[in-house]
């Protein structure tokens, strides 16, 4: 494919905190960034991404081709190339990801089968991955084995306490884009239930407490796998009625808006959900929101001041009696100082620069080992390989970085295989992906 140029989007920027650092970030390829609807980690990408531009960092996504991400971008597939999880395409996506973001400074890695294959053999590039679902018995085994250096983040406390054998380098919950999410007034008069079609999601239970509340619901889901679909046939459908207005996946303008006119979110899940994007989106929108305490809704809902976490049905029936009880100006302020864009973005600035600093040093170290070490020798034994100056030095002069003074030092003569200056033309290494 022939590279397509997408320039980032550049608006006024916060403060910087940090020496600017060149982040390569490696989505799924399944669901574009920002997802069109449902998409919670493709949401969650999307904020990162702009949060981390907006900080200053360099950012190069790889993702799917119909992407809008304002910031560089790469694809192999223009769009899906089939059903979420299915493993080749992820692998085919994945190799050709970690090719192409062969000049950055650290690489955040989405997918799951990603980080198994590139860390480690990517030139000593630190790789951060994100575990975006629940710790399960053989995910814990994978990471428990995972390739060494390999940075795993959780995105609750409560995730974090599924796998008490696991080192997890950081906690940092997500964020959401303040100026979308804005607050809305309420006074719909209805209740609303999102998220996935199934029964850990609970669309039937959600349908119960409003209609034993005296509630109308609106009701919006994502229903594509045939699961889902057929949960929806054998157990929704048959309890919808005059009083559940049932939207689909609705488009990401018209949920909000919904939303914005909520009395409240019902979010009655049965599972341990690690993070529940959608409670910190109620609460952005200034909607209360009402959960079962359950994996991470306890580090999301204030009991009593945003909303109330609940034990069982009667006991969220009796929770929409009290909605009168709560201030919405409270929920978008809990929002507002937890849940911000800025603030998941400085959190992972603060990790990535570590990293970074951590693997610029090991560089430092094992260039002083021996001066005279020819690189072509040291590739083939896979130690890490080494990029051209970030201050774009010539081809065949390599920089070592110095963390007491912050700054390179040139050592002539050493040429990395197939490198040459840093930028667009380094992508020629990864000839299956096309830059957005």
């Amino acid at each position: 494919m022939n590279a397509r140029s997408n320039p980032s989007s550049r608006r006024t920027r916060p403060p910087r905190t940090s020496q600017p650092l060149r982040v390569g970030v490696i989505a799924g390829p399944y669901i574009p960034v920002p997802p069109p609807a449902y998409g919670g980690t493709e949401t969650m990408i999307h904020n990162l991404c702009v949060g981390l531009d907006r900080l200053g960092h360099e950012v190069h996504l790889v993702t799917v081709g119909d992407s809008t991400c304002p910031v560089r971008r790469s694809a192999v597939f223009e769009g899906p190339p089939g059903s979420i999880g299915e493993p080749t395409a992820e692998i085919v996506h994945a190799r050709a990801a970690y090719a192409v973001l062969g000049d950055v400074d650290v690489i955040h890695d989405h997918t799951a089968i990603g980080p198994q294959l590139g860390s480690g053999t990517n030139g000593g590039i630190p790789v951060v991955t994100t575990v975006h679902g629940p710790f399960t018995p053989e995910l814990r085994m994978m990471h428990a084995t995972r390739p060494p250096g390999l940075a795993l983040v959780a995105i609750s406390h409560a995730q974090r306490a599924m796998a008490p054998d696991l080192d997890i380098d950081a906690v940092i919950h997500h964020g959401v884009d303040l100026d979308l999410h804005r607050p809305g007034p309420g006074g719909g008069g209805y209740l609303m239930s999102i998220g996935r079609m199934s029964p850990d999601k609970g669309p039937d239970r959600a349908i119960e407490i409003a209609r034993r509340a005296g509630l109308p619901l609106v009701l919006a889901a994502k229903m594509r796998e045939p699961g889902e679909i057929a949960y929806f046939e054998d157990h929704v459908r048959p309890l919808l009625g005059p009083d559940v207005t049932f939207v689909g996946e609705a488009d990401v303008d018209t949920r909000l808006d919904l939303l914005r006119h909520a009395e409240a979110l019902l979010n009655p899940i049965l599972w341990p959900e690690p993070f529940g994007l959608v409670m910190a989106e109620s609460l952005a929108c200034a909607t209360p929101v009402l959960a079962f305490r359950r994996g991470a809704a306890p580090e999301i809902v204030d009991d009593g001041t945003t909303g109330f976490l609940c034990d069982d049905l009667d006991d969220m029936v009796a929770a929409v009696e009290r909605l009168g009880e709560l201030d919405r100006a409270a929920c978008r302020a809990a929002a507002a100082e937890r849940f911000s864009r800025e603030r998941m973005a400085t959190d992972h600035q603060t990790l990535y620069a570590r990293l970074a600093g951590r693997a610029r040093l090991d560089l430092d170290l094992d260039l002083d080992l021996d001066l005279d070490l020819d690189l072509e020798k040291l590739d083939g034994v896979g130690e890490p390989a080494l990029r051209p100056g970030a201050d774009g030095a010539a081809a065949g002069t390599v920089t070592s970085f110095d963390p007491a003074r912050g700054r390179g030092r040139r050592r002539a003569g050493l040429r990395r295989r197939g490198s040459g200056t840093r930028g667009p033309a380094a992508d020629s290494v990864a000839d299956p992906v096309a830059e957005a």
